[in-house]
């Protein structure tokens, strides 16, 4: 793969996503032609949290490790310097605040105006940017495609957050200070996963995965390799500077759909003994969990499963045509072998048994 650069800078790499797209630039993505070839002669600078920098040291060493935090404005100064020239992919952000609201806004956005002007002083060519389905909010009816012309409706604080980092991103780049591609991906899924996606496969194993109404609204999802082909066809395709792409797997999936296929992998290939029971909620719940995560988040605070829960009778669902035909973006991974995928790591890690 050839991005025009020696040098590629990487937020968020210690991350589920980070750690997918490192693996794709230094092993290759075999199902993508153009991304087949691991990069050489190239460094990859990450910037990481500190206590985050020895799990990414051991990666590669062609991996250029800077300590430091998007908060901190000196902190980006410092993991931009001599950067001219080099393409940005800036994946960290926050979905899930520990506690407060104002981390959204302290990292989605006033960290990436911190980054953005750090890499423009640097004289970086290109920053590719992870934005979110949550600045578009939930889609307005049950067959509805959410495209690059919908427009905004944010969902809550994070979505509020993305949405402002978006519209900053587009204020740089046609004021010519640096190119830029936004890339908008919806829930993801594969390997590296997080303890609350372990949680999730624990739940369907256990028959405690809720179903709220009927589990027929439609979900996009992306599996993290295909995910990281968006992100690097982005990075190297000139003509994608200055546009937005959503990046998903080739069709949604409903919820029935999602929580039946991780339930078949894991009883009929991971010799997991499942329940095959769901926890059926009536569609009033997620309504009702809206009310109460509006509250919260209005006192300026914020609760995980609350919020999670006011969207699972939501469809949330995707166009990838405009990707597809500008970017040659192939999605070659579908939700079963996805899903077998990160299982298979979940298994490699020894994290399985703990489900």
């Amino acid at each position: 793969m050839d991005f025009s650069t020696n040098l590629i800078l990487i937020t968020g790499a210690s991350g589920w996503l980070g750690k997918g797209v490192l693996h794709s630039l230094l092993e290759g993505i075999a199902e993508c032609e153009r991304l087949r070839t691991p990069i050489s002669n190239t460094t990859i600078r990450v910037l990481v949290l500190p206590g985050e920098e020895k799990t990414i040291q051991e990666i590669s060493d062609q991996i250029e490790v800077v300590v430091g935090d998007l908060k901190n404005s000196n902190d980006c100064q410092r993991f931009t310097e001599g950067s001219r020239g080099g393409v940005l992919l800036h994946l960290a952000g926050i979905i899930h605040p520990t506690k407060r609201i104002q981390e959204l806004y302290d990292v989605n956005l006033r960290g990436t105006q911190n980054l953005l002007e750090a890499g423009i002083n640097s004289k970086i060519k290109r920053a590719v940017v992870m934005s979110s389905n949550s600045p578009l909010g939930c889609n307005p009816f049950p067959d509805h495609l959410f495209d690059e012309q919908s427009p905004y409706h944010p969902y809550m604080n994070y979505g509020r957050s993305k949405y402002l980092m978006e519209q900053h991103i587009r204020e740089i780049q046609q004021a010519g200070m640096v190119e830029t591609v936004i890339i908008r991906a919806p829930w993801f899924y594969g390997p590296h996963q997080p303890p609350r996606q372990s949680l999730f496969f624990q739940m369907i194993r256990d028959g405690k995965a809720p179903i709220v109404g009927s589990g027929e609204n439609r979900r996009s999802m992306a599996y993290i390799e295909n995910l990281a082909q968006g992100i690097l066809l982005a990075a190297m395709t000139p003509h994608a500077n200055g546009q937005t792409y959503w990046i998903a797997d080739e069709q949604p999936y409903t919820m029935n759909q999602i929580i039946d296929t991780v339930e078949y992998l894991l009883e009929s290939e991971f010799h997991q003994a499942c329940k095959h029971q769901r926890l059926r909620l009536p569609s009033i719940t997620s309504e009702i969990a809206y009310f109460v995560d509006w509250i919260i988040q209005k006192m300026g605070f914020y609760h995980q499963k609350i919020h999670v829960l006011s969207e699972m009778n939501k469809t949330i669902a995707c166009s990838i045509n405009k990707a597809k035909k500008e970017l040659h973006y192939q999605p070659t991974v579908g939700l079963e072998e996805g899903m077998r995928r990160s299982l298979q790591w979940l298994d490699k890690e020894d994290l399985l048994h703990n489900l």
